[in-house]
């Protein structure tokens, strides 16, 4: 009789004002892709590393093929044939593509080899990456492709993908689920976490639920319904947005003819770029990582001030070459795809993390002397956590302590709650389970009903359709023309993707 590839019993693990899991128990058979679904903050990511030996567990027991094990790091993990692709990745910025892959494999495989490993298994799954690539400049799409083939390599029997598709392009997803299938289908297990219900209920034959670290149910997802899987993680269906027609007034962000070289060789060149956002509308641009996006909101930001004088302009006023604190003072406020590091600085408390962007709302006022007033910082930081429904141990929880999705509803309520007159976000729901994400995007449509500019950088498309009026494509550092998002189609924007908008327009 074949032994589950995988029997949990038990399992418990608390921190200091939180169960991350309570009395956890989990089986996974040979071949199954098992799916774990629940709310930010139910506990996923943290059976998963517990699973992967990169948390100890408080209590409970681990059977790996009918064998108990006790598993002590991510070594010891991979050495029996587990895998793991993390939502937050683990890679060295300043390493190559290689180097990084390099460090998980057999160190009997020279970097040449492991290169070109990668190289054959980008090729064989259609996931593109150049293994000579410093990760520093990779988008958050490429650097997914980097963890997943990194995974691949290792030919485990039991693969934890915690959402892996989170920053995939539609056409990029159906080629993973076809590796995944094809995994599945040579014998290896597979634990999925993903907030993309339609994905499990497409991809899974088993799920377990988790609702504040327990576990609530258990079903055959493609059995279910997404109103049906819906209820069973966050006890409710998601609200339904009210998305309606308004005329949008004068322009707030007008970017003409912005051409701005590459700053290292592996970046993207951005040509000829003309975009406009106007009062009242949001504007979304599309496009598989790594063609020019980053490049785009770093100009836009501020981060990057090498744009021609008259580029980039903010009403009429010109911001080619200002700092994001100027743009700022403007009304600009901007959330980046990296949240951590970028978003928000991991060791600092919520309360500390809002003087990133809110000096302007928060510090200057209450300055008494040269002393900030912690009291005002940590209120100001707790009515965001109430407002966005953030789950955190209080305003003074370290950012890295909270689950991904959490973090980037505290990012976005931190931007959303200063009003801005123009706001643009890249990824505003990546990792976020289906309640947290459907109050985003009623947040961004207020801000928009409200009057606000709003631009949306994102790689799911549905996430377009459902919030945008207008729609560009960005590939190979070129932006396409914009369409009406009621008029466009996936099928376009699928093949705009790779710049062929000039035959169809």
């Amino acid at each position: 009789m074949t032994h589950p590839r995988l029997e949990l019993t038990g399992i418990t693990k608390a921190y200091p004002g939180v169960v991350a899991n309570s009395d956890v128990s989990l089986t996974v058979l040979p071949g199954q892709t098992h799916a774990v679904l629940g709310e930010n903050g139910a506990g996923k990511s943290t059976l998963m590393k517990i699973i992967y030996g990169a948390i100890k567990p408080d209590a409970g027991q681990m059977r790996f093929n009918g064998q108990p094990v006790h598993i002590r790091n991510p070594k010891e993990a991979r050495a029996l044939g587990i895998s793991m692709v993390f939502q937050h990745f683990n890679l060295f910025d300043t390493a190559t593509v290689a180097e990084n892959v390099w460090l998980g494999l057999d160190k009997s495989l020279s970097l040449a080899q492991v290169s070109q490993s990668i190289s054959d298994k980008a090729r064989q799954y259609g996931l593109d990456i150049d293994p000579s690539r410093p990760v520093h400049t990779l988008g958050v799409g490429e650097m997914q492709r980097v963890e997943i083939i990194r995974a691949l390599l290792t030919q485990p029997q039991l693969l934890i993908l915690d959402e892996p598709t989170s920053v995939l392009t539609p056409q990029a997803v159906e080629k993973l689920f076809i590796v995944l299938q094809q995994l599945a289908s040579e014998g290896c297990s597979i634990l999925y976490i993903s907030h993309k219900l339609h994905e499990i209920r497409a991809l899974c034959n088993a799920c377990t639920v988790l609702r504040g670290g327990k576990v609530t149910g258990v079903c055959n997802p493609a059995q279910e319904s997404n109103a049906s899987l819906s209820k069973m993680m966050i006890g409710a269906e998601p609200p339904q947005l009210k998305h309606q027609a308004r005329e949008p007034g004068a322009a707030r962000l007008t970017v003409r003819n912005l051409h701005l070289p590459r700053e290292d060789q592996f970046g993207v060149d951005l040509q000829d770029i003309d975009l406009h956002v106007r009062a009242g509308e949001v504007l979304g641009i599309a496009g598989v990582s790594g063609n020019g996006q980053r490049e785009l909101l770093y100009a836009l930001s501020g981060e990057d001030c090498r744009a021609p004088k008259g580029s980039i302009c903010m009403g009429e006023v010109d911001v080619s070459g200002k700092h994001p604190a100027a743009r700022r003072a403007l009304g600009l406020h901007f959330v980046p795809e990296e949240r951590l590091g970028r978003g928000a600085v991991p060791s600092l408390g919520l309360a500390h993390n809002l003087l990133l962007t809110r000096t302007e709302a928060i510090a200057w006022p209450r300055f008494a002397g040269g002393w900030l007033q912690l009291a005002a910082l940590r209120a100001q930081a707790q009515r965001i956590i109430e407002r966005f429904g953030v789950k955190a141990n209080g305003p003074d929880a370290p950012a890295r302590s909270l689950s991904g999705g959490n973090l980037q509803k505290f990012i976005v309520g931190r931007e959303i709650d200063a009003q801005p007159s123009l706001f643009i976000v890249s990824q505003p729901t990546w990792g976020v389970d289906v309640g947290a994400a459907a109050q985003i995007r009623g947040a961004i449509l207020a801000l928009r009903d409200a009057g606000c500019a709003v631009l949306v950088v994102s790689e799911e498309l549905d996430e377009l359709f459902e919030v945008c009026d207008r729609l560009q494509v960005i590939a190979h550092g070129r932006l396409s023309p914009s369409v009406a998002a009621a008029q466009a189609t996936v099928a376009q924007l699928g093949a705009w993707m790779s710049g062929l908008w000039e035959a169809q327009t």
